[in-house]
């Protein structure tokens, strides 16, 4: 593969990884909503154990495509870490494996920090 071809995968990789944030980010902002107004206060406990069951299942699948958006990007990186006579942007792109490492912990990070602050929200 050449370099724009190289460049055009980086960016789709770069898309999928903000595309698996949005049911997550709209479910976050339902139970927000609920929470705020203080709907789960009168909830039973299977009401409440069903929203916090639909944040983790929505929650682990975004992490799941992201990992592997992550993955495939590493790869990416390394073929055109590889390249010779590239431009500026495919240089940085090469450069990019520690920020994907980061990235991949950071979502980790994250995501367990904002199922715990859900958790709480509905549980109370």
């Amino acid at each position: 593969m050449n370099e724009k071809e190289l460049l055009q995968l980086w960016n789709e990789k770069r898309s999928q990884i903000i595309s698996a944030q949005m049911a997550p980010s709209l479910v976050l902002i339902g139970i927000l909503v609920i929470a705020g107004f203080g709907q789960f206060d009168g909830a039973t406990d299977a009401v409440k154990y069903l929203a916090i069951a639909v944040a983790a299942a929505t929650g682990i699948l975004a992490v799941i495509s992201q990992y592997a958006a992550i993955r495939e990007a590493s790869a990416l990186v390394a073929d055109i870490a590889k390249l010779s006579g590239k431009g500026a942007l495919a240089t940085k792109v090469g450069e990019s494996g520690k920020f994907l490492s980061l990235t991949a912990v950071v979502i980790v990070a994250l995501s367990a920090t904002i199922f715990a602050l859900v958790v709480t929200a509905v549980l109370g």
